[in-house]
């Protein structure tokens, strides 16, 4: 018998299906990735099944709707906090401070469940830009909505103290090394 993780893993292969993300990877790797980080934190396989999930409302067809109606008010509860209003219409580019202080407003009073979420999320992310940052530089930043890595590393390093109670965590200490690295900064 398949348990909710299951299920949300199926349901996140069908939703990211075709999909790549900006380094050219096949997208669902990445909420796999963030799975299996947020999964060295807690074993709740509602939370897990969240982190899978943390994608399909924000960038797939799929609703908010679909999330209740699939697995339930937490795993929805949860997903609604990973998900950004993405204002249709407005270019990426020009919402993406809004959206990023809208989205820190929530994490900052947010629940340890949450912020294991972004962390595995953000840590995903990061790994992926050091990986590209090795290879190119600071052109990787050209890829991005925001391209100014002083207003990225304004995010990250945001997050960073929005998380702090996950500090004894190997993934929050990774999570602030790469921003560090990324960055030149050495906090």
């Amino acid at each position: 018998m398949s348990n909710i993780f299951d299920k949300a893993v199926a349901f996140a292969f069908k939703a990211h299906d075709g999909q790549k993300r900006k380094d050219g990877s096949v997208y669902i790797l990445h909420p796999l990735e963030d799975a299996t980080i947020v999964g060295t934190m807690t074993s709740d396989l509602e939370i897990l099944a969240a982190a899978v999930l943390h994608d399909t409302v924000e960038d797939t067809p799929v609703t908010a709707q679909d999330i209740l109606d699939n697995f339930g008010e937490r795993v929805a509860e949860l997903v609604a906090h990973e998900t950004e209003d993405k204002r249709p219409g407005v270019p990426p580019s020009e919402s993406w401070k809004i959206r990023k202080e809208e989205s820190l407003a929530v994490l900052k009073n947010s629940s340890i469940e949450i912020k294991m979420l972004w962390l595995g999320d953000k840590l995903s992310n990061l790994r992926s830009l050091a990986r590209d940052y090795d290879k190119i530089g600071i052109a990787v930043f050209d890829r991005f909505n925001e391209k100014d890595p002083k207003e990225q590393y304004w995010y990250h390093s945001t997050i960073l103290k929005y998380i702090n109670e996950l500090s004894d965590y190997p993934a929050y200490k990774e999570y602030k090394r790469l921003v560090n690295q990324i960055f030149n900064t050495e906090e």
